[in-house]
């Protein structure tokens, strides 16, 4: 009995031994520290497709023919077709990611029958989209055989079809070859030409002379000069009433010239002298 109670205060007094090795009660619930492996694995897998899927979407945007450049949309057109305008703008065959708006504008310029133009890039159908704003002839300017229209500052453009309704200035054979791409007409000549057609809209062709400006065959059988500018409307008068002064004393002129209105002269194939 007394050996029985010397074991149980021994055991109540040895200290107490933390096992590593101890197991966790049966049903305990475990404890996670960080995601799973299952988790981390998934996130690589999208990361990994969502690469590959924009690498594929770069190929294609690049290899694509849709996405090359062989035709445009095009609108403001009169005079100028569709055709040229493309090859002004030198993109055929161009991706669309290396279209330049502002180079594409410099290059459609380059028509002297183009004033202005606006280029938006865009995507697939139309991808490249032209507003033009064209040039309107003012007269028809024939020099050395060669018909070329001329607008309201003087630039030459290519004459796209007839008008009726312009004025035709027909160049003295003293002017030799047609007009060069670069070569602007004088300015007072066209300006003249128009003043002339607006007072006397009979008219449907002007001669012109480096030295003598704009005239016509008058219709009463003599040249009529005028010179070139803005002062037809006096020009005019100056000629009425010297023309009238000599039909009144029976001469007949060969030429009448005003191209200085202050000192006209005239030429006399008959009359009285």
């Amino acid at each position: 009995m007394a050996s029985r109670l010397r074991e149980r205060r021994r055991a109540a007094r040895a200290p107490g031994v933390l096992r590593g090795d101890t197991a966790a009660p049966q049903g305990a619930p475990a404890v996670q520290h960080g995601a799973s492996d299952r988790g981390g694995l998934s996130w690589r897998v999208f990361s990994g497709l969502m690469v590959l899927s924009l690498t594929l979407v770069l190929v294609l945007f690049f290899t694509l023919d849709l996405f090359f450049v062989h035709s445009i949309a095009v609108g403001g057109l009169k005079y100028t077709t569709k055709e040229e305008v493309f090859a002004l703008a030198n993109i055929a065959n161009l991706h669309v990611f290396w279209v330049d708006p502002e180079e594409v504008r410099r290059n459609i310029l380059r028509s002297p029958t183009i004033a202005d133009a606006k280029v938006f890039v865009g995507w697939p159908p139309n991808m490249v989209q032209i507003i033009i704003e064209e040039r309107e002839p003012a007269v028809v300017w024939e020099q050395a055989g060669v018909a070329v229209w001329v607008d309201i500052q003087g630039r030459v453009m290519r004459q796209r079809e007839d008008r009726a309704d312009l004025v035709r200035v027909i160049v003295d054979g003293s002017v030799e070859g047609p007009l060069g791409p670069n070569v602007a007409v004088p300015l007072d000549a066209v300006t003249g030409a128009l003043q002339l057609k607006t007072l006397r809209p009979n008219i449907q062709t002007l001669r012109y002379n480096p030295y003598k400006g704009l005239g016509y065959q008058d219709g009463r059988g003599w040249e009529a000069w005028f010179g070139a500018g803005t002062e037809m409307p006096v020009r005019l008068r100056v000629y009425e009433t010297l023309v009238e002064n000599l039909m009144a004393r029976g001469i007949q002129p060969g030429e009448v010239n005003v191209v200085n209105p202050d000192a006209p002269f005239y030429t006399v194939l008959w009359g009285p002298s």
